[in-house]
């Protein structure tokens, strides 16, 4: 993955995308109301910009013209979801057919509010049964309510990557599989300074620091956010309290907040030279399956190695899961050529050859059960540990909701507070965290 894609996904793009798509979209042209077989001209908004980024797409866009020669597609990167969305609200001729969004957190907003229309009644007439081509976790995050306004176009798993050279002189021979390993090796490798002060961590868990966010982590206990009636359930789901217990745990038994804070504090940034586990600094380090490539490119002067991130020990047989996410793609509500825009979406995240090439190309996770078996696909060892990870069926992405994910964004904050010492009564706060989500989804709702 390209540095810029990642800084563009990483913020939840929440506030501005709320706004634009709030209230109801204008009706949809429908799946039958245009004739893929005549000439068209369809927009495609995309939000790729790196070189070798923008080549792979479009290089999937000339593949599938030659296969549809009666359809053009005017291909437009480096789009942002706001300038979607704005866009969507106008409507009229300028508004693209199809888009993506790297922001898997506001599909709820793009299916509830109709600016992306439902794709089932296009799978149907095509004959695409989505259950036997997406695998589950990714579906989830590609519909709300039964509306299923998007399909996964390439996807991110997150693993641990680790230092084999230092592993190797602790005399550690595997990477850890249970949270009790994960503390144990974690201690073994940190190192201080003469003056007492960290020089590495053996694995820091602070969130705020790159890709640390804690739905990432809290992924491998495997929760539920809301309970059957959509009600915030936080506190009543144990998983929640042993999840800040272990990170609590595992923080001091590496030097404490502060310390391994001011550590931090010494790193680069997450794409630079300076990054905490380029340098050294980072033992073992929570991160998605483009890292590989750049540590590549950017010449490691160390061993390295990719495993699953560990889970609790109680669930030591779901060993193998991590955090999904991804790219999605959906066709515009307002578009008028929706057959169209549909052989498009499908080509592109449907067919298994597009999927494949985009996918070794730019060093993401296809998205599809064939592409996930495809020996065509890349066959790097660490790539391939990410495509196991995809392919657990205990991973799990963060469930959508209609208000673009703010309950993620409030898991965020006090997830942040927590570790910095400031939430004395776990329990107490956490019903409190589940009242704030409650009152913000009713707030959407009206």
């Amino acid at each position: 993955m390209a540095p810029r894609r990642i800084r563009t996904r990483v913020p939840l793009a929440l506030g501005a995308a709320a706004v634009l798509l709030s209230g109801c979209a204008s009706p949809s042209t429908g799946s039958d109301t245009d004739d893929p077989t005549k000439p068209v001209t369809l927009k495609f908004w995309h939000g790729w910009s790196a070189p070798g980024e923008v080549k792979a797409i479009d290089e999937n866009i000339a593949r599938f013209e030659k296969l549809h020669p009666n359809i053009d597609v005017v291909s437009t990167g480096n789009v942002s979801d706001e300038t979607v969305n704005q866009a969507l609200r106008a409507g009229g001729d300028d508004a693209p057919d199809v888009v993506t969004s790297f922001t898997t957190n506001n599909v709820g907003q793009y299916c509830s509010s109709g600016m992306w229309v439902d794709l089932d009644p296009f799978m149907k007439k095509t004959g695409v049964d989505k259950t036997k081509v997406f695998p589950k976790t990714l579906l989830d995050y590609t519909r709300y309510e039964g509306v299923q306004c998007a399909t996964p176009l390439l996807a991110d798993a997150f693993g641990m990557y680790y230092n084999k050279d230092a592993f190797a002189a602790a005399g550690i021979s595997r990477p850890p599989r249970t949270m009790s390993e994960l503390k144990a090796t974690a201690v073994e490798l940190t190192r201080k300074s003469e003056d007492g002060s960290l020089e590495r961590a053996g694995f820091m868990p602070n969130f705020q620091l790159y890709q640390n966010s804690p739905d990432r982590m809290f992924a491998q206990w495997g929760p539920e956010y809301f309970d059957d009636e959509g009600r915030a359930k936080l506190a009543d789901e144990p998983r929640t309290e042993d999840f800040f217990t272990t990170m609590r745990d595992l923080t001091e038994a590496q030097g404490g907040h502060d310390a391994l804070e001011r550590l931090r504090a010494r790193f680069g940034d997450e794409m630079s030279s300076q990054n905490g586990f380029l340098t050294g600094r980072l033992a073992m380090h929570l991160d998605g399956e483009w890292r590989g490539l750049m540590l590549d490119e950017a010449g490691a002067d160390f061993d390295w190695g990719v495993a699953p991130l560990p889970v609790p020990d109680d669930q030591a047989d779901t060993y193998g899961r991590g955090y999904l996410t991804g790219t999605v793609a959906g066709i515009a509500h307002s578009s008028r050529h929706q057959n169209a825009a549909w052989e498009l979406v499908k080509y592109l995240t449907v067919d298994t050859e597009p999927v494949v090439r985009f996918a070794n190309a730019i060093h993401n996770v296809p998205s599809t059960f064939e592409a996930l078996s495809s020996p065509d696909l890349d066959a790097d060892p660490a790539f391939r540990t990410f495509i196991d990870i995809a392919r657990n069926p205990h991973s799990q992405a963060v469930p959508p909701s209609d208000n673009g994910g703010q309950y993620i964004t409030s898991f965020k904050d006090f997830a942040q507070s927590v570790e910095a010492g400031r939430t004395k009564d776990l329990h107490r706060a956490l019903k409190e965290l589940d009242e704030q989500i409650d009152a913000d989804n009713l707030q959407s709702e009206s």
